[in-house]
């Protein structure tokens, strides 16, 4: 046992050492390729469903729509316990209090996978109010409540698989995580049209899928947990408030952001459902465009997150803003080519997941309204990982919040009202452009306090 728990501190003694004298460009470089790759692998889980029930029909189409803000709430879950012990354990790291970090990381496990299961009860038991308080029209209802059914079941599976890939994720081992996140993914693809068309289960065949695969990931990173990162033990779970104020010190602009999200994901199909399934339907593929171009840009920010938590928490902090600089530079040339790209071929890529020429004729003028603001979302996710992570939680919140909430609701509200469906259509990107000036007030003021 002796001999095992120095075999341990000499690995994290080398973690620390290299995550606070290696060049930081590199660093970041080193933890962003997997965990971009985890990223873009969790919107191709939603992005698959979309695609293949897209062959069913419109209001199939809509139906994962509807139900994409339950999936929004059981991330955010997931991202809560992740990222709020995550961003403690990193820290603690980079203080070496090697103990502490133990015990959050089963005591976020834990919690997580409780969260996930009370989504599932109480998802039960309202199932079909659920499904209409979350933008269902009466002829999406039947395949929302089909496809929403299974993925109550996936619940607590997905919590706690993306709180694990978290914790691992912001202690220097996002590869792991990318491997048990990529697999699910990969599985999900597969799985999808053998439960839709092959065993003709429609949409619920997705969810299907799209549970059993994220229980195979979940395996894999129970795995890779125990064997090359700190273990999941029942007698390091803490319940106590110290613990549970961190998580939530650490994990409520997560929060915020997924939770407000999927509150706006509700408003917006409510708003489109007064044009029809077709706008419902537009909308939800431009969500999941935009989410999987946006999703390697949060990755991006994730891997600044671990360089950023352990050199705050050894207090070497020109190091964490060489990192933010190196990141909004960097990440602004990709930006800039991504947005011309989907301005420019838009149609065809809505015409990927759903043939139909007004569901097309709506994405595209929703998808190149986006695509103007694009470049900006750099610094928006990059400002908000600094302050999420060095533990500025009501100022992280603020700017989790502002793009997908804060802005989103009252530009959807008023510009719907002015201009009808073309309003709807530009809320996003009216949103962005303000999110952006109040991220820059935001970022500039926390930089320039950090001496």
């Amino acid at each position: 046992m002796q001999s095992a728990n120095s075999a341990a501190s000499n690995i994290q003694a080398e973690k620390f050492r290299k995550m606070t004298e290696e060049p930081v460009d590199k660093l970041i470089l080193q933890m962003a390729v997997p965990t971009i790759a985890s990223m873009l692998i969790t919107s191709i889980y939603n992005m698959a469903d979309t695609y293949f029930v897209g062959r069913i029909g419109t209001s199939a189409t809509g139906a994962v729509g509807v139900i994409f803000p339950l999936m929004t709430v059981i991330q955010a879950v997931g991202f809560l316990f992740g990222h709020g012990s995550g961003n403690y354990i990193s820290r603690q790291l980079g203080a070496q209090k090697i103990k502490e970090c133990r015990e959050m990381a089963s005591t976020g496990f834990f919690w997580s996978l409780a969260g996930g299961f009370l989504i599932f009860i109480l998802g039960m038991i309202f199932k079909n109010s659920l499904a209409v308080m979350l933008g269902a029209t009466d002829t999406i209802l039947p395949y929302a409540e089909a496809y929403l059914h299974y993925i109550l079941f996936g619940a607590p599976i997905m919590t706690a698989a993306f709180t694990l890939n978290n914790q691992l994720r912001f202690q220097g081992n996002a590869f792991y995580g990318m491997i048990g996140i990529m697999t699910g993914g990969i599985l999900n693809i597969i799985l999808d049209p053998i439960f839709i068309f092959v065993f003709d289960l429609g949409v619920a065949g997705a969810a299907i899928a799209t549970s059993l695969s994220q229980l195979v990931g979940l395996i894999i990173l129970i795995i890779f947990t125990n064997k090359k990162s700190i273990p999941l033990t029942v007698k390091n779970i803490r319940i106590n408030g110290y613990y549970i104020k961190e998580i939530f010190r650490g994990g409520l602009p997560s929060l915020f952001r997924q939770g407000c999200s999927s509150i706006s994901f509700v408003l917006l199909n409510h708003a489109a459902g007064v044009y029809g399934d077709a706008a419902i339907a537009a909308m939800t593929v431009v969500q999941k465009i935009v989410m999987f171009a946006a999703s390697a840009m949060i990755g991006y920010g994730q891997g600044f997150q671990p360089v950023c938590g352990f050199n705050f928490g050894a207090k070497k902090y020109d190091r964490v803003k060489n990192g933010v600089s190196f990141c909004i530079k960097s990440s602004l040339i990709v930006l800039v080519i991504l947005a011309v790209l989907g301005y420019y071929f838009a149609p065809w890529l809505v015409a990927r997941f759903r043939d139909d020429a007004e569901v097309i004729a709506i994405g595209t003028r929703t998808l190149r309204w986006q695509c103007l603001t694009f470049p900006l979302m750099g610094w928006i996710i990059i400002c908000n990982m600094l302050v999420q992570t060095i533990g500025y939680t009501v100022r992280a919140s603020i700017l989790a919040t502002a793009r997908q909430f804060l802005f989103f609701v009252p530009c959807l509200f008023i510009l719907s009202a002015v201009f009808g469906l073309a309003g709807i259509e530009a809320a996003q990107a009216a949103a962005d452009a303000i999110a952006f000036a109040v991220s820059v007030f935001i970022g500039y003021d926390v930089l320039k306090k950090m001496k």
